[in-house]
């Protein structure tokens, strides 16, 4: 029973079968002597160290002369902290680049205070003010995915145009995809509905860091240095930092909650919280992020406690993964 439960966890942590199924007979050789281990499976150490590569590359296991297997819970608190450092690596390094933009081209000059439409830095770098036209001119001039990240969503008169160049941009067969922290879903709901209606595909986080972005592969806008602020963006067309720029919005989308679930509200904000608990969040920090009181997040964190019928929060967060809740 067990070793199926321990099955069914690795598959839901992204292990094809294989390795979810030879992580399930590894699991009770854990400490054995690695020859014992390989006479035990019927097959030879290096073909046991290339038939085990995922879980060695993922540090769920160790082989040196004896086999070290993690328990299914510290495979779950090991995965999570492994996403949590990737997450974070890759703000660092777009914070990193967006200190570094103006010296792309080899110049230290910095952006000027006042800027009017658009004013070159350097061929590839320029700042613009990140306006309806500016939008709809990026769209008609480009090709391919448009992405972006919005964490803040406010309802004004230019909103409608933004959404109908989305709804053109749709319409002639590109894709659009954007996230949302979760205090949209509150504060301005009709605006994410009527994005989704035109087809763009919005998922949430808790929190959204900075406004960011990106045109196919040619175009990377963001604010200089990142955050909220819309204005002034930097309008970066090199390939290399447009890369780095689609990694992190990437990294995002794969954490954040799809809009499938947005009308199903309850449940959207309970997997949001069980990803901030499992993230290592304070009460404090989890209820600024979510828009709600203190008060409120402790009392949720008890009932989900209850539900999933765990004395920690940490094995709250276990036997969410292994629900499949994360």
């Amino acid at each position: 029973m067990e070793n199926g439960r321990s099955q069914t966890l690795m598959t839901a942590l992204g292990f094809d079968p294989g390795a979810a199924q030879l992580y399930s007979r590894l699991l009770p050789l854990n400490g054995w002597p690695l020859v014992v281990v390989a006479a035990t499976l019927s097959t030879s150490e290096e073909e046991l160290r290339q038939e085990a590569a995922p879980l060695i590359e993922s540090g769920v296991i160790c082989i040196n002369e004896t086999l070290t297997v993690r328990s299914p819970t510290a495979v779950v608190a090991h995965m999570l902290e492994r996403a949590a450092t990737r997450a974070q690596d890759a703000h660092d390094h777009l914070l990193k680049i967006s200190q570094s933009v103006p010296y792309v081209a080899g110049t230290a000059a910095r952006l000027p205070a006042t800027i009017g439409e658009e004013h070159p830095i350097d061929g590839e770098v320029i700042a613009t003010e990140f306006t309806p036209e500016t939008f709809e001119r990026l769209v008609s001039t480009t090709s391919g995915e448009m992405v972006w990240l919005r964490p803040v969503v406010t309802v004004h008169p230019s909103e409608m145009r933004f959404i109908s160049a989305i709804e053109t941009a749709i319409r002639s067969g590109r894709r659009c995809r954007g996230i949302y922290p979760v205090a949209a879903l509150k504060h301005s709901p009709d605006v994410l509905r009527m994005r989704i209606e035109v087809g763009e595909e919005i998922r949430i986080l808790p929190r959204v860091a900075t406004h960011m972005m990106v045109v196919g592969s040619t175009h990377a806008m963001f604010p200089d240095p990142l955050g909220p602020v819309e204005q002034p963006m930097i309008n970066v067309r090199q390939r290399g930092i447009v890369e780095v720029v689609t990694s992190y919005f990437e990294e995002l989308w794969r954490r954040a909650l799809p809009a499938a679930e947005l009308e199903d509200l309850p449940n959207a904000e309970r997997r949001l919280l069980l990803a901030e608990l499992a993230s290592g969040a304070q009460d404090e920090q989890i209820a600024r992020r979510l828009g709600v009181s203190l008060r409120t997040v402790r009392r949720r964190v008890a009932e989900l406690l209850e539900e999933l019928g765990a004395t920690s929060r940490f094995e709250a967060g276990v036997e969410a993964a292994r629900r499949g809740w994360l």
